[in-house]
């Protein structure tokens, strides 16, 4: 089996075993993920709602960004199967998978009471069965008010409750190789409730994730939409903190952002940075915006030289 790192020294990488996914005898995961809890460099990713085998996002996302990306982000809603031999191609090819697993047409209540766990079981075998390390967040911007599992919705201990509950039942089939990544929305104007409620505590959280754009209502400087969070997240966590979900929305001044996006996060110390290069609606509105890094040469020019010149872009490397 390779030897392989990113940021730290990790073992193994490659494809699934013979494991069949949701059977009680599903052996554990070979990868063990505990040596990239604490990384110590900067990883650049990408995230976007396509499957792990429509790899054309981290093909064009090298193109505009001068490297490829350490780490390719994309969603799977609630009740559906992992996808081993997919994630295995991204973990083969040089990206640490990430997965944010959406609690759509459910309830927390009914995860946290144990009405899912056959479902999860099934995803943990699944995910145990792929022999590569995968970053999984659950349930994400749990602190938004437009997502039905959010505060209009549910309260912080249903949250926590529902985080607990499936990550004991991925313990209880001791499954190795899952990163775990609380992802709340910065704490804005749309996103007023306070994080320590839902924190469900060190021993159940591996990275910090957070997600925040640059655009019209409150991102525009890190200083204003990351830091007052981070400050805030430090009080109850010293985890390691990735931004997990961000992008600048194109404006007169993009490049001027992306510049005090990339100076923020490296002097804030986070582990990476993940970059939405889509169009799509600002979080929990429906005004569109274009996150993309071409929108203009300008852009594309900030984000290669801001990226190279804080350190991000740490790729996998096999021996």
């Amino acid at each position: 089996m390779a030897a392989v790192s990113l940021l730290v020294s990790a073992c193994g990488a490659g494809g699934g075993d013979d494991a069949r996914a949701g059977t009680a005898t599903a052996p554990a995961a070979h990868f063990d993920a505990s040596s990239m809890l604490k990384p110590s460099g900067r990883a650049l990713g990408v995230v976007d709602d396509k499957t792990p085998w429509q790899y054309g996002i981290v093909t064009t996302f090298a193109e505009e960004a001068g490297r490829a990306p350490d780490i390719r982000e994309y969603y799977d809603s609630w009740g559906d199967d992992f996808d081993p031999e997919g994630n295995a191609y991204l973990w083969q090819h040089g990206q640490l998978p990430m997965l944010a697993l959406v609690p759509s047409d459910t309830s927390l209540t009914d995860i946290a009471a144990g009405k899912d766990d056959a479902y999860i079981q099934r995803l943990a075998d699944q995910i145990a069965s792929y022999d590569g390390p995968l970053a999984l967040s659950f349930a994400g911007e749990m602190n938004g008010p437009w997502n039905s599992w959010g505060p209009k919705h549910t309260k912080p201990a249903d949250f926590v409750a529902a985080w607990k509950r499936v990550h004991d039942v991925f313990a209880e089939r001791h499954v190795t190789n899952v990163i775990w990544v609380w992802t709340p929305h910065v704490v804005d104007t749309g996103t007023p409730a306070a994080l320590r409620p839902y924190y469900p505590g060190d021993a159940y959280v591996d990275w910090v994730g957070l997600i925040g754009y640059y655009g019209p209502i409150d991102g525009v400087a890190f200083s204003s939409l990351f830091t007052p969070t981070m400050r805030q997240i430090a009080d109850f966590s010293d985890k390691p903190v990735l931004i997990a979900e961000t992008g600048v929305a194109q404006s007169d001044q993009k490049e001027a952002h992306i510049r005090d996006l990339f100076r923020g996060a490296a002097k804030a110390g986070v582990i990476g940075l993940v970059w939405y290069d889509q169009r799509k609606d600002w979080p929990g509105g429906k005004q569109l915006m274009d996150w993309r890094i071409s929108t203009s040469t300008g852009a594309r020019a900030a984000f290669q030289v801001e990226s190279g010149r804080g350190g991000f872009g740490h790729p996998f490397k096999t021996d």
